[in-house]
Order: C-alpha cells, then structure tokens, then sequence
C-alpha cells in the first residue's frame, strides 16, 4: 500500500463524477429529491459507486485518489486510516468549514456552529455541547422529551390502526410534531410552517453556491424561530440553550438541529422497515424496557438498529473537510482549501474489512466492533462529531421502539427479510400495511443482487 495521493486520469475522475459524486449531487445532499432517489435506488447507484472504488483502489494500491473538478481539488479517502486523519484532524487542519457546505448551508443557517469559523466555533461548539447533553446517553430533560415522543407515537399508532397503512409522508408529520415540541416546545409543535420555510431554504442549499440567497425567507424563518424560543417552556433545548447562553445563541443554532433531527427521522423510519420484515429484530426491540423507574432507558439494541440503519444507508452521503493550511500527505504537500472527502456509503459497506458489510447487524454497536473501525462513522468522528449524537438516539430509539409495537408489514419486505440488504434505499418510498390486511405495494424494488467482494 502507498499514502500519497495519487492524480486520476481524466477518463477515470469523468467515471468518479458518472457514478460516485453525481449520483450523490442529485440525490440532494440537503433534502432529498423524491424523483432522484427513487431513480437512485432502482439503480442501485451505491453498488455502482463501490465496485469503482474499489476498482481505483486496487489500481492505486490504496492510495488516497485526487479529483480535479476545474479550479477545485478533492482527496478521497480509500482507507480508514485516512479517515482516521482527516476527522482527527478537525477542525484544523481540516475544517468542517468545507466550500461546498457553507455555499449549501449558508442559505438557512450561516451562524450554525458547523460552518462558522475558528474563533466563533471556539464559543459554539461548547454551547451546542451543553445545551444537547452531548457525553450522556439520556439527556438531563430526558423525561420531558421522550414524554413528547410517548404522546406523539400513541397518537401515531392509532391512526395507522384505524388507516391500516403507514408511509413517509404519514410518519415524518408525527417526527416532526415530536422535534419541534422537543427543540421549541409545546407552541410550536403544530407550525407546519416553519418546516415548510426551512424546507424551501434546505432545497435552495442543495444547490450551494449556484443558487441566490434569498435572505427574506431566512428572516422569516428566524422570526419564527426567536417567537417560539421566548415562550419556549422547561424541558425543551430551546429553554436550555435560552437560559444558559441566552435567546440569540441559541436561535442561531436551532436550524441546524431541526436539519439534524430530519436525517434521525429517515435513519428511524428505514430501521423500522427492516424490522416489520424480521420478526426476530422486531421481538427484541419490543423486549427493551422503555423505562427504568428513575427515567427513560438507554435502550440499547434499539440504538444499535439505528445506527445499523445509518450505516447501512447513510443520511450524510459524504463528510466534507478543507484544508486550512497547507497539509503534507505521503510524499506531496496540498495548498490551504483543498477538499478532503470521506464517502460514508463506500466505508460503511467495506466488504475487504467488514465480515458484516452488507447484513443488518446492530450487535456490532453492543460488543464495540463498529466503534472501533474509524470507517463507521455514522455521526463523524474526533473532535468536530455530531454533538447531537445521543440526544438523536435517545428519540430515534423511542420512537422505534413504539411504533414497533404495530405488527407492520412492509411493501419491499422480501428484500429486507434477509441478507445481503440492497446498498441504496428510497425511504421516501416506503409504504406499510398492518399485517394479515391486504399488504402494501411494492413501491421502488431494488435488485436483490448482492455487490461482489470484489469488482
């Protein structure tokens, strides 16, 4: 194996722009497009995507593979060392400030401790880590959110029961009742509106620099935001983050929690398809009790399924960093603002090195495998990782395990029922019906056809 990076040839960074990065750019790295990812998942464009990579990293004996994209250089990790660096090394020498995310991100939430820079991120980052609970598997208002998620999950489970179905569309309206009385509270459960304005700005940001800011839009929606952090009541993050930095700190980061809580909500509704079509998983999560008498359970395995799900179908399609100094990799040097990237599909599904790459496996988040491989890297890693991580799987986890209480069958189960599982995933497609009624339609099926060890 070598470290230094290594230039692709022009036909071979055209094939990684074909069948890597331009899949994953029409997919929508912000809000996903529905047309897209269906298209993506009849194709099974990630299977696509790895036998490629796989392909150049044999022929580069492992070597990390530069992309030229005009003015624009791009490094892409093939191994997890290379990761193992890049994350390390945040946020400097590579900054999570990437060019690309602050073209995307800036359309609705340019203060968000994520882009901001050096000397701003040293007084965001501590305030996002307090007010989240990042180091406690249960939040300090613990009680208080997962009482919104009981509520809005019993609420949930009685419509389906009297629908006899579940889809995307029915699900994410109950997800999104829970994280607006979770980050803003009880007033701003039912403002659709809200949701409805970030969505417009998330769509504008899946398109960074190429499309116009439309800095109205973002004020109404930090008008919205500031009203319900006034009144926002005890137990909410808003609250906390009101009364230990005050309402203006914390406003600014509440766009990029709700962005955050949208992927939890994906990650959750994919885990629970995989569970209505494996009776075995479905059994164990109902196994986990929900409480522990002194306040809400850890609920492991529950955890480990939805980080199962974001391993196996990531929310974030690739980790972006950038140079912020001149960096010496192997035997050649890059100049400050070149881009690094970690694509997360392509490590989470290593079949060189994962004996589970392509099998539903939660167990490997119990017994320390996957914390241990630096390419599963489900909420990032090192210094600059997700700190919403625990507060995400404390109400992804609820949520699971009570909507798991429907005996549920899925459209595309016989795909799910077993290993290998299909690489690309449209959960926007997926639909459920209660079983021993007439089942669901298959809505996009992937071809069962398990990728190859090697390409």
């Amino acid at each position: 194996m070598t470290d230094t990076p290594v230039d692709l040839t022009t036909r071979e960074t055209g094939l990684v722009l074909r069948d890597v990065l331009g899949p994953l750019v029409a997919q929508g790295a912000i809000v996903r497009r529905p047309r897209a990812t269906a298209w993506a998942e009849r194709r099974q464009v990630d299977r696509t995507a790895r036998r490629l990579l796989d392909r150049l990293r044999s022929r580069y004996h492992g070597a990390p593979l530069v992309v030229r994209l005009g003015a624009r250089r791009l490094v892409l990790a093939t191994r997890p060392e290379h990761v193992e660096r890049i994350l390390v090394g945040s946020p400097a020498p590579f900054t999570p400030a990437s060019w690309e995310k602050r073209g995307a991100l800036g359309h609705f939430q340019p203060d968000g401790v994520l882009i901001s820079p050096p000397e701003a991120r040293r007084e965001r980052r501590p305030e996002n880590e307090a007010v989240l609970d990042t180091s406690e598997p249960v939040h300090h208002d613990g009680d208080a959110l997962v009482a919104a998620v009981e509520r809005e999950a019993r609420d949930l489970v009685a419509t389906v029961e009297a629908s006899g179905r579940l889809d995307w569309d029915t699900f994410a309206a109950s997800w999104w009742r829970v994280v607006r009385t979770v980050v803003l509270g009880r007033a701003a459960r039912d403002d659709e509106r809200l949701v409805a304005v970030l969505d417009a700005l998330r769509r504008d940001g899946n398109w960074s620099w190429f499309r116009p800011r439309r800095p109205w839009l973002r004020a109404a929606l930090e008008r919205r935001i500031a009203e319900h952090v006034a009144v926002a009541e005890p137990g909410t993050l808003a609250a906390r983050g009101r009364d230990r930095d005050g309402a203006d700190a914390v406003r600014r980061q509440i766009p990029h929690w709700l962005f955050a809580f949208d992927a939890a909500g994906a990650a959750t509704f994919r885990a629970l398809a995989v569970a209505s079509a494996r009776p075995v998983v479905r059994e164990r999560l109902l196994a986990e009790p929900v409480t522990t008498g002194r306040g809400p359970a850890v609920l492991p395995y529950a955890r480990g399924c939805v980080l199962e799900s974001v391993r196996l179908w990531p929310t974030t399609l690739a980790i972006l960093r950038d140079a912020t100094a001149p960096v010496r990799w192997g035997a050649r040097t890059f100049p400050a603002g070149t881009g690094f990237v970690v694509l997360s599909a392509y490590f989470h599904r290593d079949p060189g090195r994962l004996s589970f790459a392509d099998a539903f496996t939660p167990e490997a988040w119990l017994d320390g495998r996957a914390d241990a491989d630096w390419g599963l890297v489900p909420f990032s890693g090192g210094p600059v990782s997700c700190p919403g991580r625990n507060v995400v799987l404390l109400l992804a986890s609820h949520t699971l395990v009570r909507v798991a209480r429907l005996d549920l069958v899925v459209g595309r189960g016989r795909y799910l029922a077993r290993d290998p599982l299909p690489p690309t995933m449209d959960h926007l497609g997926l639909r459920f019906g209660l079983r021993g009624e007439t089942a669901p339609g298959e809505a996009v099926a992937p071809t069962p056809t398990p990728a190859p060890a090697v390409a």
